[in-house]
């Protein structure tokens, strides 16, 4: 017994901890290789958004979000999330750094890019004076389709602030300042081309007038409608704040079961409103925005299918990028 007790007076035999490894992190300059910041004792579990940070003390001009922090001089930009012990560097770290210049955030961007064509599009439906001759000042179109298609319009662009502001969860908070110019004269001056053209005084209505008119109706309509639903099933939108890539896949919704042949239905469904509202106008610049849209959405989509397939192993090998078994 006096052994036993002995035995529970005893202390536990303390742990020894394990010694940490700090890392040595040096950031050259991507172009001139220039040391532009030493840091010591980076603890190895650091992210590269920690370290964008502390280089962001010794450099107070250049903003995290301004950073691009590479493992080469002309690699890829890591992702804030990536962890320093994770990366295939040794105890002490070489990082390249480059300048992406003045940045602006993708919300910003895109409420400032729609707002434009909305207000613009308005402009030139109310007739407001200088743009027409001044005894159209405004009046109002005779032709039914030129009301109609004021309405498509503002709703497409409507809905484009709604998602930018409720729906869309973006992977990266910003973008180049310069972007956000190139970006509003693409959309702010072809809505002011088709608008000048559509609510012109001397505009005619389609060729084969109000059936004409009612498919492409129903096309726009029934297109921005699925496209919508499939918003809200794209795997951003269901998990928001989660940075981690899935695959999408069809739900028990029938409108989701494009997925099962398409990698971007967002864009086929795009392209489906604009030919509905080309072929409700019959307007030869909105036709050329219809294409133009096309040819940019395509270079997107395909981009994304060779992400995905790059990524995941098992990506369905049915799927197009954007048109079924075409494109």
């Amino acid at each position: 017994d006096k052994h036993l007790r002995a035995q529970s007076k005893r202390k536990p035999a303390k742990k020894t901890k394990k010694a940490v490894v700090f890392f040595e992190v040096e950031i050259l300059d991507a172009k001139t290789k220039d040391k532009l910041c030493f840091l010591d004792k980076v603890e190895p579990n650091a992210t590269i958004g920690e370290i964008k940070s502390m280089f962001h003390k010794s450099h107070p001009q250049w903003y995290p979000a301004r950073q691009s922090i590479r493992l080469d001089p002309k690699g890829k930009s890591l992702k804030d999330e990536d962890v320093l012990q994770h990366l295939p560097v040794g105890t002490t770290a070489t990082f390249y750094f480059r300048d992406l210049g003045a940045q602006i955030s993708w919300v910003t961007v895109f409420l400032t890019e729609y707002t434009g064509p909305l207000v613009i599009y308005l402009l030139f439906y109310f007739r407001v004076p200088f743009i027409y001759p001044p005894k159209y000042d405004f009046t109002t179109s005779k032709h039914w389709v030129v009301h109609l298609a004021c309405m498509c319009h503002s709703f497409h662009y409507v809905k484009r602030l709604l998602e930018t502001l409720f729906v869309h969860r973006f992977s990266h908070g910003t973008m180049p300042l310069r972007n956000i110019f190139k970006n509003c004269t693409y959309y702010w001056g072809f809505a002011a081309w088709m608008a000048y053209y559509i609510n012109h005084p001397l505009y005619t209505p389609p060729i084969y007038g109000e059936q004409q008119i009612r498919i492409a109706l129903i096309i726009f309509l029934m297109t921005a409608w699925i496209e919508n639903i499939l918003n809200f099933h794209s795997p951003t939108t269901l998990n928001p704040g989660s940075k981690t890539r899935k695959i999408p896949y069809p739900t028990k919704n029938p409108f989701t079961w494009i997925f099962l042949l398409v990698s971007c239905p967002n864009y086929t469904y795009e392209l489906g409103s604009w030919l509905g509202f080309t072929l409700m106008t019959q307007c030869l610049p909105v036709a050329f925005f219809t294409l133009v849209g096309f040819i940019q959405m395509t270079v997107w989509a395909k981009g994304k299918h060779r992400s995905y397939l790059k990524e995941f192993r098992d990506y369905p090998p049915l799927r197009s990028p954007i048109l079924p078994f075409i494109l």
